[in-house]
Order: C-alpha cells, then sequence, then structure tokens
C-alpha cells in the first residue's frame, strides 16, 4: 500500500473554512478579509492589518490611535522574562529564542479563558519585537536594552531599538509593509499547527509557540534567510548567473522561488521587490539588488520559477541593516496577527482536527517472547 499523491503532505485538500484570506483564488488573488494585499501593503500600516485580521473590519481613527496606544503601552518585558532570555546563550537561533518568550510569557501571564484572547494577542505582538531585540543586544554585548521607545509601529519600534536610532521615514514604512506582506496566509504550515492545537482547546500561548516552530523549519519560514546567503555568494550579477546555472546542473534547491499555492506569481513579490530597488537607490548600492534581479532572469529563464516574497525580502531586510537570523523572527512578529486571527476563528465554531493516516507498515503478526526471537 502506498500513500496516494494528491493526498501525500496534505497538497490540494481542503481541511477547514477561514473567511480571513484568500491564497491564489482566481480573481482574488492575495487578499485579506477582501481587501487586496497590494492596496493594503501602499495604503494601510500594519497595525491596521492587524486589526482588520483580529477584530473583521478595517479600524476607524479612534480605534487606530487607542490599539496604537495599547501596543505601545505593552512593549516593556517583566523582570522574569528579561531573566529567561539574558540565560539564553548568543548561538541560540533567534526563532528559539523567540519560541522561549512565547512559552515563558504563557507562564507569566496566563490566558484564563477564551475571553482573555485578545488581550493575550495583542501583548504578544506588542513584546516579540522587544523580547527579539532584548536577546540580541545582550547576548552580543551585554547591553540591557530598555525596550520603551516613542516610535508608535511595530516597524519603528524594532528598528528603533535594533540600530539604536530612530530610523528613516523610508525604512520605517519598507518594514511596515514588509509586515502587512507576512501578515496572512490562509492554512500554511504553520497556520495549521497553530489551529490543531487550538482545537484541542489549548491555551493562545501553545497555538502561537506552536505557529512559532513550525515556521522555523527552512522549508517554510527559512528562504529568506537562505535566499540572502545565496546572494551573499557573488560578487556582481554575471557571477550570480554562473553560480546559479551550476547550482542548477547539480540540482540543487534555489530558495526563495516557487510556491506550493501560487501557480505564476506570488503577488507579494512584486510589492516587496519595489521595495528592494528603492532601498537600494537610497543607499547607493546597486549591486546587491542587479544580483537579486540577475538570480531571478536566470530562474525564470531556465526553469520558469518566481521569485515568492522571501526572495526580495531577503535583499529589503539587509538594506534595513537587519542580521540575517533575524530575518524569520521579523515573519513571526508580523506572522502573529494571523495566528491570533485563526486561532479566534478556530475557537469561534470548533472541532477537534484529527486526520487519518494511511497504514503501510506490517501486516497483522504474532508475537514470540525473546528467546523464541
Amino acid at each position: 500500500m502506498s500513500i496516494s499523491t494528491n493526498t501525500a503532505g496534505l497538497a490540494g485538500i481542503v481541511a477547514g473554512q477561514t473567511a480571513l484570506s484568500t491564497v491564489g483564488k482566481e480573481g482574488a488573488g492575495l487578499t485579506y478579509r477582501g481587501y487586496s494585499i497590494e492596496d493594503l501593503a501602499e495604503h494601510a500600516i500594519f497595525e491596521e492589518v492587524a486589526w482588520l485580521l483580529l477584530y473583521g473590519e478595517l479600524p476607524k481613527q479612534l480605534e487606530l490611535d487607542a490599539f496604537l496606544a495599547r501596543l505601545q503601552s505593552q512593549r516593556d518585558l517583566p523582570a522574569q522574562l528579561k531573566a529567561v532570555l539574558a540565560q539564553l546563550p548568543e548561538s541560540a537561533h533567534p526563532m528559539d529564542v523567540l519560541r522561549t518568550a512565547c512559552s515563558a510569557l504563557g507562564c507569566l501571564e496566563p490566558e484564563h479563558s477564551a475571553a482573555d484572547q485578545f488581550r493575550v494577542a495583542e501583548r504578544l505582538l506588542a513584546i516579540f519585537p522587544s523580547a527579539l531585540a532584548y536577546w540580541h543586544h545582550f547576548a552580543r554585548s551585554g547591553n540591557r536594552i530598555d525596550t520603551e521607545s516613542p516610535e508608535p509601529t511595530m516597524a519603528g519600534h524594532f528598528l528603533h531599538l535594533l540600530h539604536g536610532v530612530q530610523p528613516s521615514a523610508e525604512h520605517r514604512r519598507a518594514l511596515d509593509a514588509s509586515f502587512t506582506l507576512y501578515a496572512e496566509h490562509e492554512f500554511n504550515a504553520s497556520t495549521f499547527a497553530a489551529r490543531v492545537t487550538a482545537s484541542t482547546l489549548s491555551d493562545m500561548y501553545s497555538a502561537i509557540t506552536s505557529g512559532i516552530g513550525t515556521l522555523r523549519g527552512p522549508l517554510h519560514g527559512g528562504a529568506n534567510e537562505q535566499a540572502m546567503e545565496l546572494i551573499e555568494r557573488f560578487t556582481d550579477p554575471d557571477h550570480a548567473e554562473q553560480g546559479v546555472l551550476t547550482a542548477l546542473s547539480r540540482k540543487e534547491k534555489i530558495m526563495g522561488f516557487g510556491h506550493r499555492v501560487y501557480r505564476d506569481r506570488d503577488p507579494r513579490s512584486d510589492v516587496i521587490k519595489e521595495w528592494s530597488r528603492r532601498l537600494s537607490q537610497a543607499a547607493g548600492d546597486a549591486q546587491l539588488f542587479a544580483i537579486s534581479e540577475r538570480i531571478e532572469q536566470v530562474l525564470r529563464r531556465e526553469k520558469k520559477l518566481f521569485p515568492n516574497l522571501d526572495f526580495y525580502a531577503a535583499s529589503a531586510y539587509r538594506f534595513l541593516g537587519i542580521p540575517t537570523l533575524l530575518f524569520t523572527p521579523l515573519f513571526v512578529f508580523a506572522r502573529t496577527a494571523g495566528w491570533a486571527a485563526h486561532v479566534i476563528e478556530q475557537r469561534a465554531d470548533n472541532r477537534l482536527i484529527r486526520p487519518t493516516a494511511d497504514y503501510i507498515g506490517p501486516s497483522t503478526r504474532p508475537f514470540r517472547p525473546i528467546v523464541q526471537r
């Protein structure tokens, strides 16, 4: 007996319903609660998108102002969480740091009931950038940074904590747009893991921890890091073309290209590519973007593969001065809005998610005592 190819990995299997997003739907593309990703990335800040996902509609100005104020007031870390983060070595992967921070906060500020779920979701959105920046600076230099900042948005707050200076408006807006692009994506692996956890009636922290653990895998969330590692191998576009052709001849996988759902293009890629182009021009660095673009051209020509969000996010983040190992944690900052919204949606009409499996082991056989084996 073998597993049917059209069910392996649950590809093409409808596992539930959601009102949060459409992914690759003909005539719609990627939408969050009906709004196109292009419109949201251009006209909204991430916090508007997070509100939309959590509460169902775009916020009015008073709602947005109150939301921003609540998030800003919840950025500080409990002393016990700072102590936990200080114990984590510099060699720890930042995704492991966030996973640990989420789990630890669940012990310190538990979710007492489903009525608590919005409070917990907002707290996690507020605290993740602070937790990562606190650990990053302490592990590297022993500096216990102040996790408060005057920046009203998550993007500005994280850049301020990371670099110790107020970010430019363009840097703030670029990171903010990337958060919108990463915020939600239907039943991807990490979201499905979070919903499975939620379906057992577990708490929000456990569900988000499940999401982080799933996103940590390089086949899901690590592609932007690997894309950056690829781009940095090359000194110029010609070198990149030869290197990619050699990799293809060896049948090596090029991360950041193609997608499990999209067939022709990732609608998020065009948005982040334009931000990468703009940031490269502002930085006076034509090489990094040119190398990225040549890699895209080679993959399109040779394999008919298109870049996904992760590919140009890598160069955009590099222009923002963000270390490569922090790329996937930025994904967590944004996707927490989507994960939490899915947990809330799952709870609203819950049924335990428990698929069945095709057994492919030995047929029934008699047990023999060890002396007879």
